[in-house]
């Protein structure tokens, strides 16, 4: 059986998104439900969710595990996995790692861009590593079944949650350096690195993290997955869009600044152009998933290849958490 998994998406959600990704064939997404909220604003976002299971409770359910992947595509329904983009929901208490994994969290990225209490994020100048919060907190995130995710981390951080990490860790969202050197994409060694360790990485169709933005053309992207996975190997990539479908500007403001900062921060962006960019015309939703399908086949993929590359080698990955 073959899957197709998205492993990021942040979109304003609607039926119409719902809708869009069971067309697109998608048996799983990973969404995130927070990027700052602490414990109790994330239980606003779960009731806000149970309102969208409830209403659309034909094309979407709560997934847990693996199993739940292969419910969906039997049901032609999107299973949807919850995750983090940062650590704040857990505050600075060990104990609520559980009780977010009991929420229904799977994935929760130790930082968000900026340090955190857990380690260190990329647009930081210095990179300190994984904290001794951090290193207790991995190991309770092994304990439970909640993935390390470090796709917003410093090097030196992810270097360490690798090795600190009984289990293998994700880069769910990002695309590699040597392709196109933007902060958020990661270097050829820490990918090496990540494989090594049985992690994945889910290529990145955000346009900050593509080569030439939103004008970046789908053979680019594909030449660029022939080069990682003769890096890292065929299984250990998969895809993970960022697609943000919907969002107004107000909303990456917010995910940049977050309320730590007075003073406006345009991440990726500029002052020039500070709200999200435009999709290119090859991917403008995850119906663009058929497009990377024939994309990766005429780059020369095998059958075997571009099905794991577009769901199952996630789904394998899940097998594992």
């Amino acid at each position: 059986m073959n899957y197709r998994i998205d492993n990021l998406q942040y979109c304003k959600w609607s039926r119409e998104i719902f809708e869009i990704n069971n067309k697109a064939g998608l048996n799983a997404v990973h969404v995130t439900l927070v990027y700052h909220e602490d414990y109790d604003e994330l239980q606003q976002r779960i009731q806000e969710w149970n309102k969208h299971f409830e209403e659309n409770k034909d094309l979407i359910f709560l997934g847990n595990n693996y199993n739940d992947i292969t419910k969906a595509k039997e049901e032609n329904k999107t299973a949807i996995f919850f995750g983090f983009q940062n650590c704040s929901p857990i505050e600075d208490d060990i104990n609520l790692v559980e009780k977010v994994h009991e929420l229904g969290c799977r994935f929760m990225q130790l930082t968000y861009n900026n340090q955190s209490l857990l380690a260190t994020g990329c647009y930081e100048n210095v990179d300190g590593g994984v904290t001794n919060f951090g290193k207790e907190v991995i190991k309770e995130m092994n304990r439970v079944g909640l993935v390390i995710d470090m796709s917003h981390s410093a090097e030196k951080s992810t270097f360490d949650a690798i090795e600190i990490s009984e289990k293998p860790i994700a880069i769910t969202h990002a695309n590699p350096s040597f392709w196109h050197n933007a902060i958020r994409n990661k270097s050829t060694d820490l990918l090496k690195t990540l494989a090594q360790s049985g992690g994945m990485i889910g290529l990145s169709l955000y346009p900050h993290h593509l080569k030439d933005g939103t004008n970046c053309n789908l053979e680019s992207f594909c030449e660029m997955t022939a080069k990682t996975a003769e890096l890292i190997g065929v299984k250990n990539i998969g895809i993970g869009s960022d697609l943000c479908l919907k969002q107004p500007d107000a909303v990456v403001e917010w995910m940049r600044n977050g309320t730590w900062a007075k003073k406006k921060n345009f991440g990726e962006g500029s002052k020039n152009k500070p709200g999200f960019p435009e999709q290119p015309d090859w991917f403008k939703d995850a119906r663009g998933f058929k497009n990377l399908e024939i994309g990766l086949k005429k780059i020369g993929f095998n059958h075997g290849e571009v099905e794991g590359i577009l769901g199952n080698n996630w789904y394998n990955f899940y097998k594992n958490i």
